[in-house]
């Protein structure tokens, strides 16, 4: 049986303004109707594979929970990173994990925020390169070049190992052009999609003989790991202490136990915009529009206005990327989209909320969203789930007016508990202690208007929550 690893944790900023840090692109239906998380796990829904083990950011942990259960899917496992460390770290604690129940168990470590269209050309290379890892090589999956791609790095074959199965030779970094268009006519290079089928114990072997600095400081976090719900949380300290490295300079590029299968499944990473462009359904002048878009005589672009973002129209561009959202419009040079990212930094830098969140803010309980925001007051729109919660809390800087707009809340404020129906409010005084309750089988809605000198998000004293919040 093999354990699916998915890996969930990147920011995909150069996806923004659909990619933010609260909520990147893994977590998105960027290519289907689901989010490209829950796209990958699809793809191991087979008797080969047991129940994926997923390994998250630590602010994901709710989102990426309650996706997987809404499609039904169990995972074996939920591991956070207190910190972003690259794919040797968190391919080191996926081994650790598989390795306590059985030390030669396989690993299949995959990107959350890859997509494929052929998703049955993996399965069959996996079936392919499943005896050589059985027998402790590190296999991966070179994807057959379609273009000369100066974006990705790659992959050189060497000789056959069986059916399928080649030694490597190198890996090489991304290469200009004309290097690239070589690769291309040799026929013998394949792209690097950072797939991996290994057993763990051999893993564990090679990154303890080539990186023993990052095994052991994986060991310490893993543990000294402690339960959260149905979270395993890492320990902070001794993973931060871990150094930040990829599995390829980690150890592949190191091992003499790497193999390689080349497979062509419809791959692409998704790293920029014009990566939806090229795998979308362009129109008659090449022009991939998605939702409410109107053109005349645009081409060559992509052009996308999410649910309740504004209208885009667009007349006589010409290999633009245009994206919509709520609170922010993108309009950049498809040959420009890798610089998305160089526009979030600024943002960040300039302390612009834009950077991190969307204006619908996701939270285990539902979701908020900012409506309006002046001096001394805002208005938000709260969805609460049925059945959920928010922590008890009190602030010291803002009273708060909740009026029910469908369904219903049982609010605790002080010493008492009321329900409010539909239409009705309640007024929560400032530093009152209070929480707010969904008793009911739908979505409760409600308007928050708050007011006082600070509205800010850390003006919540907690002091009691199921999620485990400070």
């Amino acid at each position: 049986m093999i354990t699916p690893v998915i890996l969930s944790g990147g920011a995909g900023t150069r996806l923004w303004p659909l990619s933010r840090s609260l909520y990147p692109k893994q977590l998105l239906p960027l290519v289907g109707t689901e989010s490209m998380l829950v796209e990958t796990a699809r793809r191991f829904e087979t008797p080969e594979f047991g129940a994926p083990l997923i390994i998250c950011s630590d602010q994901h942990r709710f989102i990426v929970a309650e996706q997987v259960r809404q499609a039904g899917i169990t995972p074996s496992g939920i591991i956070l990173e207190p910190v972003g460390r690259n794919t040797a770290p968190a391919a080191a604690i996926a081994a650790l994990a598989v390795a306590e129940r059985d030390p030669q168990g396989l690993l299949l470590l995959a990107a959350s925020d890859h997509a494929m269209t052929a998703p049955e050309a993996l399965q069959a290379a996996i079936a392919q390169g499943l005896s050589a890892a059985q027998a402790g090589r590190l296999v991966t999956f070179g994807i057959q070049p379609t273009r000369p791609e100066t974006g990705y790095g790659y992959i050189q074959r060497g000789a056959p190992l069986s059916d399928g199965v080649f030694a490597i030779d190198r890996f090489v970094e991304k290469p200009n052009l004309a290097t690239a268009e070589a690769y291309l006519a040799d026929g013998g290079y394949w792209w690097n999609a950072s797939l991996f089928l290994f057993r763990a114990d051999r893993f564990l072997e090679d990154l303890g003989q080539f990186r023993p600095d990052i095994l052991d400081a994986a060991q310490k976090a893993f543990q000294a790991a402690h339960g959260d719900l149905d979270f395993l949380r890492l320990d902070a300290a001794a993973f931060k202490a871990c150094p930040s490295e990829s599995i390829d300079y980690a150890v592949m590029e190191k091992s003499t136990h790497g193999a390689v299968v080349p497979v062509d499944p419809g791959w692409s990473d998704v790293g920029a915009w014009t990566a939806l462009w090229e795998i979308g359904a362009p129109d008659a002048n090449g022009t991939v529009s998605l939702g409410d878009v109107w053109t005349e005589g645009a081409r060559n672009s992509y052009l996308r206005s999410e649910p309740d973002a504004p209208l885009i129209a667009a007349v006589g561009i010409d290999n633009l990327v245009v994206v919509s959202t709520r609170d922010a419009v993108l309009v950049a040079h498809k040959d420009k989209a890798q610089d998305v990212k160089k526009i979030v930094d600024q943002l960040k830098a300039a302390g612009r909320s834009e950077a991190e969140s969307h204006a619908i803010v996701y939270r285990p309980w539902g979701s908020y969203e900012g409506l309006v925001a002046a001096d001394r007051y805002q208005v938000k729109r709260i969805v609460v789930k049925p059945g959920e919660k928010l922590s008890l809390q009190m602030h010291h800087h803002r009273a708060e007016h909740w009026v029910v707009v469908a369904g219903t809340a049982k609010v605790t404020r002080d010493q008492e508990e009321v329900l409010i129906f539909e239409n009705q409010s309640i007024y929560i005084p400032m530093g009152a202690t209070h929480r707010l309750e969904n008793p009911g089988k739908v979505p409760l809605h409600l308007i928050e208007v708050q007011s006082g000198a600070y509205l800010g998000e850390d003006d919540i004293v907690r002091l009691d929550d199921k999620y485990g919040r400070n």
